[in-house]
């Protein structure tokens, strides 16, 4: 009894009789941080409450307290401990209306710049060689190309158009062409999410939200790519949950991209993946020998068209080269390129064995996959922890990626059913073998699942 009294008188000392001089310590924060993140994020930091082992901070918007948080949090805990060792953590609140926030409001409408008309612009720029006719069609593909095409057609009727897959398929180069097709007659918006979030951040730097929201809600076309990267970025989610919503409403059109499923995106807010996963989701796979081989005879002719010159290839060079190259369509040009460099060089036309010597440290590279990798890679990507998926817990959510990640270990590495069957908790070897059957029958006759299988691939060989 007389032990918790002491606590809460120490806790009233504590905060009746302040040590710390907030100015002294944003001086501090000035040096140690430079001038642009100080005047950005820390000059408007404010003392709420300074008890004896932790403070609460005053911060103008809840997006300032996140940013703050991700980024700076740590180094802001270890300057202001250098004045008061007993503190070990900063809470922060959101005072909307404090003096410092009143004052950062005056400045920047006195400042306020059009900061949006005048650099989001110049990234809102269509690759005219990134259109239909250079997009070479395949089995992986063809899906994705046809809706794309359709959208063009018909405005708003698959809304939103969702296109997935993993780095280097050729989604961005999808919605490059619908904006080129469209872009005439239509107000396009092409921006990458990155790009999205940068300007929201200089919108709020500059007290210009209103222009931020106008700009892009008045888009008959809204094209945004990579959309995994609001990942965890709740004020982000927001504006974009909220500009999504009026250009649906308006009637607009929504085209967007991501390496993976709306359901299956991490961090996200569940009313954003069901609205995207409320559209058409489309997916592109990696791609098959007959398509490698065509791009590679693609690319080749535009080589050829652009420098005129003769690039000798045979069938079996350009066959090796496709079937070797195990990941995505951007890796399958830089081996390209690197082929042809060398046969310029020495001017010749290359043989397999050539090929072999050239591109030996690029598969090896390549194909460095381990048990460890694969199951990291695949509770990853069905958002388990490692350890549940490694238990002998037998629930649906837990064994069939446990069979997937045996299945891939039996594929994909040299180890052996009992050396895989030890590394997945000491099981036994019969029940290694019982996964690869389950998962390949699986594969062939569910699209989901096959669909599963070649986006883990994808992960592994990319990683």
């Amino acid at each position: 009894m007389d032990n918790n009294i002491t606590k809460k008188q120490n806790a009233f000392i504590s905060e009746e009789e302040k040590t710390l001089n907030w100015e002294d310590i944003q001086a501090t924060f000035k040096k140690t941080f430079g001038t642009e993140v100080y005047n950005s994020w820390l000059q408007k930091i404010s003392l709420v409450k300074e008890y004896n082992d932790y403070l609460i901070l005053g911060v103008p918007t809840r997006f300032f307290r996140d940013w703050i948080v991700s980024r700076y949090l740590d180094k802001i805990l270890e300057q202001v401990k250098s004045f008061k060792l007993s503190l070990n953590r900063i809470e922060f609140k959101i005072i909307e209306d404090n003096k410092q926030n009143q004052e950062y409001l005056k400045i920047n409408e006195l400042n306020k710049v059009t900061e949006i008309k005048d650099s989001i612009l110049n990234y809102n720029r269509l690759n005219p060689n990134l259109n239909f006719d250079s997009f070479i069609e395949g089995k992986s593909n063809d899906i994705a190309l046809s809706y794309s095409k359709k959208v063009c057609e018909h405005i708003a009727r698959y809304n939103p158009l969702y296109i997935c897959g993993g780095v280097g398929l050729g989604k961005t180069h999808l919605l490059n062409a619908i904006g080129l097709k469209l872009q005439n007659n239509n107000n396009v918006m092409f921006i990458s999410a990155e790009r999205f979030m940068y300007h929201f951040i200089k919108s709020i730097k500059k007290n210009d939200m209103v222009n931020f929201k106008d700009f892009f809600r008045k888009s008959s076309v809204f094209i945004i790519d990579d959309i995994q990267f609001i990942s965890g970025k709740e004020s982000l989610q927001e504006e974009f949950f909220h500009t999504f919503n009026s250009l649906i409403d308006k009637g607009s059109q929504i085209i967007i991209s991501a390496d993976r499923s709306p359901m299956k995106l991490d961090r996200v807010q569940d009313r954003i993946k069901s609205r995207l996963a409320g559209g058409l989701v489309v997916d592109i796979d990696l791609p098959d020998l007959e398509l490698k081989v065509k791009i590679i005879k693609k690319k080749i002719e535009e080589i050829q068209n652009q420098f005129k010159e003769n690039i000798k290839l045979s069938e079996d060079v350009i066959n090796y080269i496709a079937t070797e190259s195990k990941t995505n369509i951007r890796e399958l040009i830089g081996v390209l390129n690197r082929v042809i460099a060398f046969s310029r060089v020495h001017n010749k036309e290359l043989t397999i064995n050539d090929c072999k010597n050239i591109l030996r440290d690029v598969f090896s590279q390549i194909r460095v996959i381990t048990v460890d990798k694969i199951q990291n890679v695949v509770s990853n990507y069905f958002n388990i922890a490692l350890s549940e998926m490694l238990s002998q817990r037998r629930s649906r959510p837990l064994a069939r990626p446990r069979q997937i990640a045996m299945y891939l270990a039996k594929k994909m590495t040299t180890r052996s059913l009992p050396e895989i069957g030890r590394r997945f908790a000491n099981r036994d070897h019969t029940t290694v073998i019982h996964a690869v059957k389950t998962i390949t029958r699986l594969s062939e006759q569910d699209d989901e699942m096959k669909k599963n299988i070649n986006q883990i691939k994808s992960l592994l060989l990319e990683q």
